[in-house]
């Protein structure tokens, strides 16, 4: 070992960085659900008004968008960092309330933080937790979700959701890609809309080598079905009424797993895990086709390898569609805890992106 030198001395004493009492700061859990990363905001974010959920996502979006910026875009995030804001509830039965974020803007459901939430709020005492599950209620913009958390020694071993009702919007929807041709997908909602598009028909492995070709076909189909205004309605709110990405179909790698799920949602971001709201959507897809009825289950990985497993828990009607309740659980896990602040000097305040 090395002489103990008075500044190095110095180094091992000085822990921590004295921020300006001036500069705004954002304390934050960081995890992580089969990959996916989740930065949770704790402390600091401004007091958001509202009256609903949804207003006050509206609110965040038009006033506090730069803090989306500063946490999601590098150099303190990257290309596809995940986000939420944590906030009273509105709903008379949910514990508390959530804004997912991300490199675009703001989601309207989110499983894979649900299921990383579950385990926070246990293992963070926000709720008494009971063993062997836990039951906690979280009010996202799409509706109330209800979370568990399995519990055992005071540690959570597993958490799960039952989503919104979910739901088949339109099926066959042909689409044409560069390079690829015509592309058939089916659109469906799971607490956002997809569409869900079979990879064998465009000849690529949904592995990680082809990363950067699924991004751009996901993005071409999303763009695609924008541009060319086939609807994409939420039957009761107009803030839900948006294509939020393009979800991959294949068969698995793994043994003991049903399919594989890659996700390009947002701006071209790609889930590491198999996409909480999607495998819900895809639930409600494999329903409306018979291929899975109630009572069943599926367990589907990502492209990183990791596993969420669905069940179908009961049909129900909602709108004017035949939808089901579908339940999905997985693994999250702590990786650190930041506290970010805002330097008023720094040129890239509000953060950039390089893909």
């Amino acid at each position: 070992m090395g002489r103990i030198s008075d500044i190095y001395q110095r180094i091992l004493q000085s822990e921590q960085w004295k921020i300006s009492p001036e500069w705004l700061r954002l304390s934050t859990i960081d995890m992580h659900t089969g990959g996916e990363p989740l930065r949770v905001v704790t402390a600091g974010f401004p007091e958001v008004p509202g009256s609903s959920l949804l207003e006050c996502r509206r609110y965040v979006k038009e006033h506090y968008d730069y803090l989306r910026k500063l946490l999601m875009f590098e150099p303190r995030g990257h290309a596809d960092m995940y986000g939420c804001i944590l906030l009273p509830p509105f709903h008379s039965e949910a514990d508390f309330s959530v804004l997912f974020m991300h490199n675009e803007g703001y989601s309207t459901m989110c499983g894979h933080a649900v299921i990383a939430l579950a385990k926070l709020a246990v293992e963070m005492e926000w709720v008494a937790h009971i063993e062997p599950v836990t039951t906690i209620r979280i009010e996202a913009p799409c509706g109330l979700i209800t979370a568990y958390a399995e519990v055992a020694n005071g540690q959570v071993t597993a958490s799960g959701f039952q989503g919104v009702p979910s739901f088949v919007l339109a099926e066959g929807v042909e689409v044409q890609v560069s390079g690829v041709g015509k592309v058939r997908a089916d659109i469906a909602y799971g607490g956002a809309f997809y569409a869900y598009v079979d990879a064998e028909q465009l000849n690529i492995q949904l592995t990680p080598d082809n990363y950067s070709e699924l991004i751009r076909i996901g993005r071409e189909i999303k763009n695609t079905i924008i541009k060319e205004g086939i609807p994409v309605r939420h039957p009761e709110e107009k803030d839900l009424s948006f294509l939020y990405g393009t979800i991959f179909m294949g068969g698995p790698l793994s043994q003991g797993v049903d399919s594989r799920n890659v996700c390009v949602f947002a701006d071209g971001e790609v889930d590491r895990s198999p996409t909480g709201s999607g495998v819900c959507g895809r639930m409600a897809l494999h329903y409306h086709q018979k291929k899975l009825d109630i009572g069943q289950k599926m367990k589907i990985e990502s492209i990183v390898g990791s596993q969420f497993e669905g069940k179908l828990m009961k049909e129900v009607t909602y709108g004017p569609h035949q939808a089901v309740i579908p339940e999905v659980w997985g693994t999250a896990y702590v990786t650190g805890s930041n506290e970010f602040c805002l330097d008023p000097q720094d040129p890239f305040r509000e953060g950039f992106m390089l893909r």
